[in-house]
């Protein structure tokens, strides 16, 4: 059984900056992609940033590009998403998710965390 679990959301001031952390239990994902989606208030969930199996080659949404970045510890098996300049567009709850197979960077996102809370205000 795959376990995700978020930490290092709470709310900040408009230009401030977070790192959110996921930590896998269970087994683990070294060899899944993983990435970062957010749900904000009344949207559908969207998604943020992700990468490989082999945790490089990271992808950005273009709203979040040249302020987060997205890294991963494989040898503790942890994704981490840096983010900077946060402004009211980016208050949400964000999902840690895993793929579902190894070595693969086109199986469907299969293990979802429970979310941690960001909120920026002016």
């Amino acid at each position: 059984q795959v376990q995700l679990i978020e930490s290092g959301g709470g709310s900040v001031q408009i230009g401030d900056s977070l790192k959110l952390s996921c930590a896998a239990s269970g087994r683990t994902l070294i060899a899944n992609g993983m990435g970062w989606f957010r749900q904000g208030p009344g949207k559908e969930r969207e998604f943020v940033a992700s990468l490989s199996w082999n945790g490089g080659s990271p992808v950005y949404a273009n709203s979040v590009k040249d302020r987060f970045i997205i890294s991963r510890d494989s040898t503790e098996n942890h994704l981490h998403l840096e983010m900077n300049n946060l402004n009211p567009e980016d208050t949400a709850r964000y999902y840690c998710a895993a793929r579902r197979d190894a070595y693969s960077d086109y199986s469907p996102y299969a293990y979802w965390g429970q979310g941690t809370q960001v909120t920026v205000s002016s």
